[in-house]
Order: structure tokens, then sequence, then C-alpha cells
């Protein structure tokens, strides 16, 4: 059952929260999402990251106006991540350092070591003040990403029978006044793995398009035109944003924001909705026919099957790869002709 890329894989994205403004941060493609309800994907927008705030390892929200980018044993406080206004840089007490997972509720910091089962509470970062530490509750250990707002901790859960599921919880060591809510389709939709929830895990296969046949007895020579699509198809793909306010500059063009999240979820692994290869070299361009001519010699009574590879999602083609094979055996090629995706 494949789910959501887990944190711990996913370098640069997070999630944060303030009072009813709520975020998702993939500084690996150089933006954020904001949302008023994830259950409801209300108010939708895209905004990008300041590039001296992108690259974080963790990032949190303390209110509307300060937000916290931890890199290493560092952390930026700004109020505007897409802007990096008012920019302060800290270190990370030692207490602070190491952790899974970082939050802000309540007015306090926390920091969640899963391998111990504990958290970590602190009033300021910098200075461990007020600090304690507390287990976690049973049912908040297993957590995908953890974010906080004025009055409530949240955390994403491992898909289960009832999908992609976020929990609310007002003390992770009780799991007090706790509740649990679907995430909306399209907010999965920017998560990595997402893809693979919305419109079914990805696939890769060789498809038959033409197949040339000499029954004659003597070798014949054929001349023949080769009509196939290539490139990724852009505008039936790029329905995932109709939802989205994107307010970024021109990196990112309608159908480019697709492109770059389909992207991932071909390299993401079975286990995430995935199929390991790395597309980058690949036409993105809008899908178009292209014909070739190909001259071919076929020995008596024997057959030519030609063979293109594409990429899709659940049912659906979005990819058609340039490779091509040529052989005399009817069944799909064997071989996986693009390269695998990096660990």
């Amino acid at each position: 059952m494949a789910g959501i890329l887990p944190k711990s894989k996913a370098k640069g994205v997070d999630f944060c929260g303030v009072d009813k403004n709520y975020y998702v941060i993939r500084s690996d493609l150089g933006c954020f999402m904001y949302s008023k309800n994830f259950h409801r994907g209300s108010d939708l927008t895209i905004y990008s990251l300041h590039p001296s705030c992108q690259g974080g390892d963790h990032y949190l929200a303390f209110d509307n106006n300060t937000f916290y980018i931890i890199k290493g044993n560092t952390y930026r406080r700004v109020s505007d991540m897409s802007k990096d206004l008012d920019a302060v840089v800290y270190n990370l007490h030692p207490n602070c350092q190491g952790g899974d997972h970082y939050l802000s509720a309540n007015g306090d910091f926390y920091i969640i070591f899963k391998s111990r089962g504990v958290y970590h509470k602190t009033s300021n970062m910098n200075n461990d003040i007020d600090a304690a530490e507390y287990q976690l509750h049973p049912n908040c250990k297993d957590g995908l990403y953890y974010w906080g707002t004025k009055s409530y901790s949240y955390f994403l859960k491992p898909k289960d029978e009832w999908g992609v599921q976020y929990h609310k919880t007002n003390n992770l060591n009780k799991d007090t006044h706790a509740d649990t809510f679907s995430i909306h389709p399209d907010v999965l939709n920017f998560l990595p793995g997402g893809l693979g929830q919305t419109h079914g895990p990805a696939f890769g296969k060789w498809d038959l398009i033409k197949m040339i046949s000499n029954d004659s007895e003597i070798p014949v020579t054929w001349e023949k035109k080769i009509t196939r699509k290539v490139g990724f198809t852009k505008s039936k793909s790029s329905s995932i944003e109709h939802n989205w306010k994107v307010n970024i500059s021109g990196t990112y063009q309608a159908g480019i924001l697709t492109e770059a999240i389909a992207k991932l979820q071909f390299s993401l692994s079975a286990e995430y909705g995935g199929v390991s290869v790395n597309t980058e070299s690949e036409n993105w361009e809008e899908a178009t026919e292209v014909a070739e001519t190909m001259t071919l010699t076929l020995q008596p009574n024997s057959k030519m099957y030609v063979w293109q590879y594409k990429l899709g999602l659940g049912k659906e083609d979005v990819l058609f790869c340039r490779d091509m094979v040529f052989d005399d055996d009817p069944n799909p090629p064997s071989i996986i002709p693009l390269p695998p995706a990096n660990e």
C-alpha cells in the first residue's frame, strides 16, 4: 500500500501552522503551499520560497509573522519566507539539536526524538528556557510530519484503510481532545508521493506502436513511417493545479509545477507510488506526434515489432519517452531504458 514519502526521506519538505493558517513547505521545489484548511482544501495558494529560506532541514511557525528555518545546528527566523524579511540567525541549544521533527504550539517549541519516543519542550530554542521532556503518547509516535498551531499539535499519519489522514491533539503526551481528518486531494497532490494517492501508482511499460510483417519467401526491405507521441501530457496533467492559486515567479508557469511534481513521483520507489527512474533527460514539452521514416530489411516469414517506452499514473499515460526498440519478439522488452533515480 503505497504511501506519502516521510520527512526522514524528504529533505526540505515540512509542514507548519499558525492559528487557522497552514503551510506545506516544498523547499525541493522552491515553493510552499498555504491553506486555511487541509481537510477542505480551502484557499490553496502557492508562493515561492526566498533563496535564503530554501534548503532547510526543518520549518516551523510561531505566529503569522515569525517563521523558523532550521539548518544543521542553527536556525533562521524570518517574518516572511517568500521575501526573507527581518532575518536573524541563532544557534540551536545543544538540547535542541538533532530532532526528527520540530513544531511550535501553545507558545512553545517542541522537538521530537522518535527513536527515544520523547519530545523536548522549551520556550526558547537558543537558550533552552523552561525546558522539559515528555513521553510521546503511543497514538502520537507514528507521524510522518508534525506541525502545530496556537492550541493544537498535528501530524500526518501513514496511509491506512481510510487513506492519508492527519491527527489533531492538544497534548502529545496524553493525546487529549484528539481527532482525525482526511487530507483533501488538492493538498495531497502537493505532497511527495501524493500523485500516487490521487491518480494511482506510477507505471513504466513498453507500448507496441507498430508491427511489420514479411509473409513472403524472400527478404524484403521496407521503408516505413513510424508515428508516435513524444513528451508530457502537460495540458491534461496540469489540471491538478486548477484549484491552486499559483502566486509565484515565472519559474513555474502553468504546468511546470506539475511537471516537477511528476518527475519526483516517478523517481520514488514503489513503496511511495513511484518507479525509481530519473526522467530529467526526457522531453517534458507538451506531447506531440513525431514521425520518422525507417528502412528495415525483413527476412522471409518474419515479423518486426516496434516498441515505445512510456510512464503513467494509475491508468493514465503521462510521459511518452524517446526510447524505441525494434525486435522480432512479440513480448515487450525486459529492459528499463531510463537511468535509476538517485537514492
